[in-house]
C-alpha cells in the first residue's frame, strides 16, 4: 500500500484525530495546551492573512481566532472528509501541499502542523509554501523529535521481538518513528536549505496513564500509519494483545504509565519575525 493510500486511510474520517487529541488534552502533563503554545510564538500583529495547511477538523482555526478574531483564515486538507467538520464557514479548500491553488506571495503566515511528516515529498511541500509567503512571512511547522514517546516504542518493540519468529532484527526496522521524515531534528536541516533563518522550540511533557483502556486507545488511532510496518508474520492484533499485558503490569506494580513526549515548533522566515531586528541592527551597521 502506498504512503498515499495509507494518509487516506487513517484520515478516512476525523475520528483516529480527535480521539488522539482528546487523550492528549486529558492525559498530558504538564496541562498546557500545545496548539496555543505554538501559536504564541508567532507573535502575530493579529490582521495576517494565515494558511492552514493540512488544517484538518480546524483545531488551529479555533485557537488562533480565539487569539486574533481578525485574522484572515484559509484552511487547507487533502481529504474532504477532515474537512467536514472543521467550524470554519468559509475559505476551505481541498488540496495537495504540493500544488496548493493560491497566488505567490499571498499569505504572511503558513502553518502545517504536524502534517510534513506524512507527505510523499517534504522537500517540494517546503518549496511550494514558501512560494506563498510575502516578503518577510513566516512558515510555522509542528512536528515530534526522533525521541518522541520512547518509552511506546520500547513496549512496541519488546512485543514484536516476542511474536515475531526473525526476532529483534525484524521488530527493530518495524518500530521506526513515524514522524522519521520530518522531525525536530531534520526539519531543521530542511527548513534551512530554503529560508534564511530557522528557530526550534521544543515543549516537553508526558503522557500519565493510570488506565490501560486509554493508552490502548490510542495505539488503536494509530493501526493504519504502524500496521504495515509489522514484520511480515505479525498481527496487529496480537501486537495489542502483548501491549495490554505490559501497559497492565507496569500500571500495577507503578501505578501509572508515563510515555514522555517531545513535540516542538520550526518557525522559519527569510527575513521576518525573531529574525527582523538582526537584519535591522545589520543593515545600520553597515
Amino acid at each position: 500500500m502506498s504512503q498515499h493510500d495509507i494518509v487516506k486511510r487513517q484520515y478516512s474520517t476525523e475520528d483516529n484525530l480527535r480521539i488522539r487529541q482528546e487523550i492528549h488534552d486529558k492525559y498530558t502533563v504538564p496541562n498546557i495546551n500545545f496548539s496555543e503554545w505554538a501559536l504564541s510564538l508567532l507573535n502575530l500583529r493579529g490582521d495576517e492573512r494565515v494558511l492552514d495547511v493540512g488544517c484538518g477538523n480546524g483545531l488551529y482555526y479555533t485557537r488562533l481566532r480565539h487569539r486574533y478574531p481578525n485574522v484572515q483564515y484559509f484552511g487547507v486538507d487533502l481529504f474532504e472528509q477532515m474537512l467536514e467538520s472543521h467550524p470554519s464557514p468559509v475559505n476551505l479548500t481541498v488540496a495537495d501541499v504540493a500544488h496548493l491553488p493560491f497566488p505567490s506571495a499571498s499569505f504572511d503566515v503558513v502553518m502545517a502542523n504536524h502534517v510534513l511528516f506524512m507527505v510523499t515529498n517534504v522537500e517540494q511541500a517546503i518549496v511550494e509554501m514558501r512560494r506563498l509567503l510575502k516578503p518577510g512571512g513566516l512558515l510555522m511547522t509542528t512536528t515530534n523529535s526522533n525521541n518522541n514517546m520512547p518509552e511506546l516504542q520500547v513496549l512496541m518493540r519488546r512485543a514484536m521481538v516476542l511474536l515475531s519468529r526473525s526476532g529483534g532484527g525484524a521488530a527493530a526496522s518495524a518500530s521506526a518513528h513515524l514522524n522519521e521524515k520530518y522531525s525536530l531534528e531534520n526539519g531543521v536541516q530542511l527548513l534551512a536549505q530554503h529560508f534564511y533563518a530557522v528557530v526550534r522550540h521544543d515543549l516537553p511533557s508526558a503522557l500519565v496513564f493510570q488506565q490501560t483502556d486509554p493508552a490502548i486507545a490510542y495505539l488503536e488511532t494509530t493501526r493504519d500509519l504502524r500496521e504495515g510496518t509489522l514484520p511480515p508474520d505479525v498481527e496487529w492484533d496480537d501486537v495489542m494483545v502483548i501491549m495490554r499485558q505490559q501497559i497492565n503490569q507496569l500500571i500495577k506494580h507503578l501505578g501509572e504509565l508515563v510515555i514522555n513526549k517531545l513535540a516542538g515548533v520550526l518557525i522559519a522566515t527569510d527575513e521576518g519575525g525573531f529574525i527582523r531586528e538582526f537584519l535591522e541592527k545589520q543593515a545600520d551597521a553597515d
